[in-house]
């Protein structure tokens, strides 16, 4: 069963469409922090992160828990959804008390933290069992011109999000700057081709966006097991 993290404004089950028009849409935030390990020590990095999680998850919900397949490899990316900044900062407090992250400091080769906040057209966050394969697209635009990509993807997200499900896109609040983050399951990476190429062949994705776009970054992950999204 699926589980829907509601958001604030937004009705279980709108559209992209309903999402646009509505006149308040005060969303929910994920923070994504993604650690850079060493070779290797991924599995140990997730044995500790799961023998810790029951007691945070008794502060608040995580939203899901990757490691790199395709990629940039031995990344591990967790999203974190809260109500808001204040919600955030009140349970990373009283995470502290309760010993957490689990100490990890041995494996870790660098960390990054980013608040995201959902696109007008971002499906609600919801967790369960999605796909075995998650493709983590991140783009960096041009200073100024989140908006006009907003506005590019607008026309053509709904009929794109007919063909495969998108876990949701954003871009960055806090942390590094015009980021843009957008999260797609699929079964495996054969579905994932196949679903990409009729969306190309029909003329109908990707938004052209390209004037504007710096630097595109692109993975494939796996969830854990005990990850929300799977």
């Amino acid at each position: 069963m699926n589980a829907q993290i509601q958001m604030p404004g937004c009705k279980p089950g709108a559209t992209p469409a309903d999402q646009k028009n509505s006149g308040e849409r005060e969303s929910m935030i994920v923070e994504m922090r993604t650690t850079l390990v060493k070779p290797m020590t991924q599995k140990k990095v997730e044995e500790r992160f799961a023998q810790a999680l029951p007691e945070r998850q008794k502060l608040s919900p995580l939203g899901g828990f990757f490691h790199t397949d395709v990629g940039t490899l031995n990344q591990i990316i967790e999203l974190w959804p809260y109500e808001n900044m204040a919600q955030r900062e009140d349970v990373q407090a009283r995470a502290v008390k309760i010993g957490w992250p689990p100490d990890n400091r041995e494996f870790v080769i660098e960390q990054d933290t980013k608040i995201l906040k959902p696109a007008p057209f971002s499906p609600p966050f919801k967790t369960g069992k999605f796909g075995n394969v998650y493709e983590i697209r991140q783009y960096i635009y041009q200073s100024g011109t989140i908006p006009k990509v907003i506005e590019a993807w607008i026309p053509l997200i709904e009929a794109r999000m007919k063909m495969s499900p998108m876990v949701g896109c954003w871009y960055t609040e806090i942390g590094p700057v015009n980021q843009w983050v957008h999260i797609w399951p699929f079964q495996d990476a054969a579905e994932r081709q196949r679903v990409r190429a009729e969306a190309v062949e029909r003329k109908m994705w990707p938004p052209v966006t390209a004037e504007w776009l710096l630097r595109m970054e692109n993975c494939l992950a796996l969830p854990a097991s005990f990850s929300p999204l799977r």
